[in-house]
């Protein structure tokens, strides 16, 4: 690696362009970064004098910014992915709009022929509370292999007509359309530390569709490489911290003393009629009671004896790609 003036991280340096599968055709790859733990106690402080600090000084003063949502700092540094993921999953991404996104594009050049396909495990039925979920409760084998036999005609079907349209030299921007959701699509996405943990507070949540998790995790553990007092922080006080309400406040103030000596000198507990005195709904309630329930910790441990030179995928994508005339036979 040649001499740079830059600071750098040795854990983002380590994976920087090795490529992560995801799914069955996806992955991950952190391509470029911009800044370290360091780079934000230097803006915080707006202070001269790069690598003059102790690590733990660095480590507190960034669990403050985090505590006290101080988030300027976090921005000042940046990450650029390269990612390929499923169009149904890319659509569930791009609602954060607060990055820099290049995909792929349909218009240009030919789509490759990949799809996603979930495992036995991952096809579930419907949640019955959870109206944008699924139940956790797999459907039988013969139902799965008979929405694998459905998938699969669609595709076939699709993949035929696309195919047909291109080598009749069919625009490829209208030979596209039907292609089904579970194509993969890929692009190149960056955007700034603080709105990376944004972002993947709500993706590593066990309310996220399983298939975003799935990169939310990966990209979590290169979090933990590039930045892991950031990384730390994050996990502290986003993941497993929680916000509370005025009234979730006002109901623990009554179980517990506040000399901070356990529960209130009376020992008494709140009732549910007391809790809806206090205005906390249903709900509400019962959110309450999750947040004061253990949270177990999670560590996003990149598994470093799966990761691919960029030319794995590249092979596989061109390989891919439409060749030939291909017609439909029944």
């Amino acid at each position: 690696m040649s001499d740079t003036r830059r600071p750098t991280s040795p854990g983002a340096e380590e994976i920087l362009g090795l490529y992560f599968p995801v799914l069955d055709h996806g992955f991950v790859s952190l391509v470029d970064y911009m800044g370290t733990d360091e780079c934000i106690e230097r803006a915080a402080r707006v202070s001269y004098g790069y690598g003059t600090r102790k690590a733990q000084l660095t480590r507190g003063l960034l669990r403050y910014l985090r505590r006290h949502l101080h988030t300027t700092p976090t921005e000042m540094v940046e990450l650029k992915f390269h990612c390929c993921m499923p169009m149904f999953v890319a659509r569930q991404w791009i609602r954060h709009r607060t990055a820099s996104v290049n995909e792929y594009s349909g218009r240009y050049s030919l789509m490759p022929m990949l799809f996603y396909t979930p495992s036995e495990e991952q096809l579930q039925t419907q949640s019955a509370q959870n109206n944008q979920g699924r139940s956790g409760q797999s459907v039988s084998a013969e139902k799965y292999a008979e929405a694998t036999a459905r998938w699969n005609e669609i595709r076939r079907l699709s993949q035929s007509a696309y195919e047909w349209m291109t080598n009749q030299e069919m625009a490829r921007e209208l030979a596209r359309i039907d292609l089904p959701l579970s194509t993969y699509t890929q692009w190149y996405w960056k955007i700034d530390l603080h709105n990376l943990q944004h972002f993947l507070k709500l993706r590593v949540d066990s309310h996220a569709q399983w298939e975003i998790q799935e990169y939310g995790r990966v990209m979590a553990g290169m979090l933990k490489k590039l930045a892991p007092h950031s990384y730390e922080a994050w996990v502290d006080y986003d993941v497993c911290g929680s916000r509370m309400s005025r009234m979730e406040l006002e109901a623990l103030r009554q179980l517990v003393s506040p000399r901070g000596a356990g529960l209130s000198p009376t020992g008494a507990t709140l009732e549910q009629p007391a809790l809806e005195a206090l205005g906390l709904s249903k709900r509400e309630q019962d959110e309450l009671i999750a947040k004061l329930g253990p949270a177990e910790k999670p560590d996003f441990e990149l598994d470093m004896t799966q990761a691919k030179p960029a030319e794995y995928f590249a092979e596989r994508m061109n390989a891919a790609v439409p060749k030939g005339d291909v017609t439909l036979t029944e």
